[in-house]
């Protein structure tokens, strides 16, 4: 016997005395209210039929369940609640079987700890990844995985978020048992299994759990040292505490916590970067259809090329690699063959898988190897008269129809498709370093660029799993755009009195993962330096002008690449500040004849946001971004946004447009040619809207 009417996202059936609970609630079975008062009710049911000895759980599709259900965020609550439907499980008089399959986390796994014993199917993922949004696991996770696993291993899953296998999840005691069969077979057989005797089952809070105070004290310290700005994760160690008591008593206490971080502004920005990654897909150009890509060429096979060239063969697309002469390109090949190496080594995929992607790989120094590809990326170094010169060529080579994609940072890309015949066919797209690693795609829309070549970059990017974001043409597109404005604030400040070193703490405290100057020498100074000698005959006469990275980069230090930049660079990757730069600043200070002043921390942070979302406020109001999360996509994905702030401009609604301006002016006195109120930032003062406004409209 089965019943499910209609679209409800639960069935029940009765077998040889098993109850079977199929969620099915395409496409991951999002423990939405409907879900939860079906499988409340089919519970309750099946309690109550005295044909039924055992209760299984299962989910159709892709997995048990993948969470909550993101159409709920930001909305009141609808009973029943998952903390109670998840009380009634562990209640249930008779035992309740849950199968793990696919992609089962947060709501999901605190689903599978409720019951009475849990079945692991071959690749599935399980964890509590609440602390990325702000919050902490909210039905029992804090209260039931460390009575199940142990204080320690239950620290460490929910207070990062990872993810642990069926294999990890095993071993912990997670799972119970593993299965190879499909979820209703596996349920069906493990239910028969418990009710013939032959396996256990426990209620979860009956466990008594052993609580180290000094290892929760440990953590904490761990987390405020590593994470400062973060409140979820140590609210959520602190909740952990709680699961030596009863487990009533430690649910309250996890709600108390849960219900504190719900309003937290914390959770406002991560529910916000959440969002940023779905939005940021939607391009005007989504509806069209893409061209089909079966085999891409790479044009260059430095870091950047070889590093595209890895994430397309990571991606199981076949790569043509191209070099000036054979032994560059061999030496390609072997950058690629290391970093797929290197992709093993971490564990991210097995050996056999990284031979069959090598396998894809054909490098050559012939550009007449790329006549039959579908796209071409080009990933030379950053020369118009080089990359006119290639996509030239290209128009002569490549097929009709075939994409040609310029991997530029801040070069034109109407004078890159001019070069060609075919301009309709030509995109910019904008890899971060390392390409392989790095999730940001800023796919770069030229004038005529049609829509069908959108499409199929926006396409690869998914296949890529990239975060494509869709930019206009401009020097630096979105991202180094924005980035050329606000470092020039960082220089200004440490011309002014502020050290290097004070500013990158300032900002690291801030929550950024590295400040402006170690970042610098991170990317390497000769690209930044490259871009001011670039647009050196452009400069405006009163824009005020820093040459101490110019003077560094003149000695030949690069940053990392050369052991020294900003700061020195030991072989077990420390870093102390170079004392020779010390000196450059403190002559570049006496050549303008400026005395040094104290800046505070605070300040520093003040003027170097201030600028980042002036000229973010003026990307978008040019069109250039296409919405202001688009612009909080690129820097939470590509500039170590700090992720709990949710981008520039979702930070800069908690200013407030009145108060942005305010700090613009009151800056504006000692240089008003840098600081200026974008019409932008005016226009929603005057209205009382928000950038978040903005993103609805």
């Amino acid at each position: 016997m089965m019943t499910k009417a209609g679209n409800d996202p639960v069935s029940v059936s009765i077998e040889n005395g098993v109850g079977l609970i199929g969620l099915d609630n395409p496409p991951v079975n999002a423990l939405g209210a409907a879900l939860r008062k079906g499988l409340s009710d089919a519970v309750a049911a099946l309690n109550n039929d005295p044909a039924v000895r055992v209760i299984s759980v299962y989910g159709t599709g892709r997995c048990l369940s993948a969470g909550a259900d993101i159409r709920e965020f930001g909305k009141p609550p609808q009973e029943p609640r998952l903390p109670d439907v998840l009380d009634q499980i562990e209640a249930s008089a008779k035992p309740v079987i849950a199968v793990v399959h696919g992609t089962t986390l947060g709501g999901g796994l605190e689903l599978a700890l409720a019951c009475h014993a849990r079945i692991g199917l071959p690749g599935a993922q399980l964890g509590l990844p609440e602390v990325t949004l702000g919050i902490l696991p909210g039905a029992g996770g804090t209260q039931r995985l460390p009575r199940l696993i142990g204080l320690q291993e239950a620290v460490d899953i929910i207070s990062s978020g990872r993810r642990v296998g069926t294999d990890e999840a095993a071993a912990l005691g997670i799972l119970d048992r593993t299965d190879t069969r499909s979820p209703r077979e596996a349920a069906l057989a493990a239910a028969t299994g418990v009710a013939r005797g032959g396996m256990p089952t426990r209620r979860t809070g009956q466990i008594v759990a052993r609580i180290d105070p000094e290892l929760i004290r440990q953590a904490i310290e761990k987390l405020q040292r590593k994470r400062p700005a973060l409140a979820a994760p140590i609210k959520a160690v602190e909740a952990i505490a709680h699961a030596e008591k009863p487990i009533a008593e430690g649910l309250k206490a996890e709600r108390a916590l849960f219900l504190e971080l719900m309003d937290s502004p914390d959770r406002q920005g991560l529910i916000h970067a959440f969002d940023a990654e779905r939005v940021a897909r939607h391009f005007p150009e989504t509806s069209a259809t893409p061209r089909p890509v079966g085999q891409v060429g790479v044009i260059g096979g430095g870091t950047m090329g070889s590093g595209i060239a890895t994430a397309l063969l990571q991606a199981g697309i076949p790569v043509i690699l191209v070099e000036t002469a054979a032994a560059r390109a061999e030496a390609a090949r072997a950058a690629v063959a290391g970093n797929l190496d290197n992709a093993v080594r971490r564990g991210k995929v097995s050996a056999t898988a990284r031979d069959a992607q090598l396998a894809m790989l054909t490098v050559t120094a012939d550009l007449e190897g790329l006549a039959d590809v579908d796209m071409v990326i080009e990933a030379v170094y950053e020369d118009m008269a080089v990359k006119t010169g290639i996509f030239g060529r290209l128009d002569q080579i490549c097929k009709p129809g075939a994409v040609l994609g310029t991997n530029t940072s801040y070069l034109d890309v109407n004078a890159i498709a001019a070069a060609t015949s075919r301009p309709q066919d030509v995109i910019g797209l904008h890899f971060f370093s390392p390409a392989h690693v790095m999730r940001l795609l800023e796919v770069v829309v030229a004038d005529k660029t049609v829509p069908e070549v959108v499409a199929t970059a926006l396409a690869l990017a998914g296949r890529m799993k990239k975060v494509a974001v869709r930019s206009g043409v401009c020097d630096g597109f979105i991202g180094n755009r924005i980035l050329a404005h606000y470092r020039k604030a960082a220089d200004y400040m440490l011309l002014d009195g502020a050290s290097f070193q004070q500013i990158d703490r300032a900002l690291e405290d801030f929550g950024f993962a590295m400040g402006p100057f170690a970042v610098g020498d991170l990317a390497g100074l000769d690209i930044g330096w490259a871009t001011r000698k670039r647009k050196a005959a452009t400069r405006p006469v009163k824009e005020r002008y820093v040459a101490v990275a110019d003077r560094i980069c003149e000695r030949g230090w690069f940053g990392r690449k050369t052991g020294r930049g900003y700061y020195l660079y030991g072989d077990d990757k420390t870093r102390e500040p170079n004392p020779e730069v010390a000196a450059m600043i403190e002559a570049e200070r006496a050549d303008k004849g400026i005395t040094p002043r104290a800046f505070s921390d605070d300040e520093i942070v003040s003027r170097y946001m201030t600028a980042m979302i002036s000229e973010a406020a003026r990307v978008v109001k040019e069109g250039i971004a296409l919405r202001p999360i688009d612009v909080d996509a690129v820097f939470l994905f590509g500039y170590g946004f700090p992720r709990h702030l949710g981008g520039p401009l979702n930070y800069a609604d908690r200013i407030g447009a009145a108060a942005l301006i305010e700090r613009i002016e009151t800056y504006a006195a000692e240089d008003a040619y840098y600081w200026q109120v974008p019409a932008l930032l005016r226009e929603l003062a005057h209205s009382g809207r928000s950038f978040a406004d903005l993103n609805k409209e």
